[in-house]
């Protein structure tokens, strides 16, 4: 049977083993899929110990996906643009390639709750392995900005400088961020996670039409609610559907078969009720 996982540290609240355990179900296909804790300072040598035991491929989520780009023996490209790896598939001759299907997973999700990208004032806070894994997706679709602002500002202007030939990409610390309408404000940055608050000036959140947090929870995350605060008119989104969505590119790119979304997210969304 095809052995697959999800490296991470911690893992234990990881619903990937879920989430691929019904894409497997619905489409038929015998595998197995568990959550790996990789120790901090062991993440290499975990990584390709479950591959020499037979895995076939694996997911990487936090804190790894940047060291991950740097285990890899092929990149897709847009895991090179990324920097970042995600996923990674173990090849017929026994190397392993690199993928990033964070930003396709964003994507999808924003498209599926009927937000407008194209011609699009984005500001994307965070400059880490998720934010990194956006921002090429994002300008594929035509959006006419997009302004990255991170804790510390020398890290959001490394990550813009890294795209400026692909579209407009401006960079900023948190407290500077420049003064202009923002249609989407897309929380990439662990502040849902640890619950911080951060400190972004209301009055981008008063006119942004969508609040996106990548983070997810049974109820509002910390910077949804902050959204909602500032703004009762605002479309606020957590990020289950971009993780059920990234999940799903993975799925194509080991067994070439892409599950359906919808179905396994309406299956997540009860399980958390």
């Amino acid at each position: 049977m095809d052995k697959y996982a999800v490296l991470g540290n911690p893992i234990k609240h990881s619903k990937s083993p879920m989430i691929h355990t019904l894409f497997a179900q619905q489409l038929g296909d015998a595998l197995t899929y568990e959550p790996i804790l990789a120790p901090i300072e062991a993440f290499e040598k975990t990584l390709r110990a479950f591959f020499v035991n037979g895995g076939r491929g694996a997911n990487v989520t936090l804190p790894f996906k940047e060291e991950a780009y740097q285990c890899v023996d092929v990149l897709t490209e847009r895991a090179k643009l990324a920097g970042a790896v995600n996923t990674i598939k173990q090849l017929s001759d026994g190397s392993l390639l690199g993928d990033n299907t964070d930003g396709a997973g964003l994507v999808a999700d924003l498209r599926r709750h009927g937000v407008k990208l194209k011609n699009s004032s984005i500001l994307l806070l965070g400059a880490g392995g998720a934010a990194r894994g956006a921002v090429f997706p994002l300008l594929k679709e035509g959006i006419s900005t997009l302004h990255i602002a991170n804790r510390t500002a020398h890290k959001a202007d490394n990550l813009a400088s890294h795209f400026r030939t692909y579209g407009s990409v401006t960079s900023s610390g948190l407290t500077d961020i420049p003064d202009v309408h923002y249609d989407v404000i897309i929380n990439a940055s662990s502040s849902s996670v640890t619950g911080d608050a951060l400190p972004i000036d209301a009055r981008f959140i008063e006119h942004a039409s969508c609040a996106y947090d990548m983070f997810y929870q049974n109820e509002l995350t910390s910077f949804l609610s902050r959204a909602r605060e500032c703004n009762d008119q605002v479309q606020c989104i957590d990020g289950l559907g971009m993780l059920v969505g990234q999940a799903a590119e993975a799925y194509l790119l080991w067994r070439e078969k892409l599950p359906e979304v919808e179905l396994v997210l309406n299956r997540m969304k009860l399980e958390m009720k």
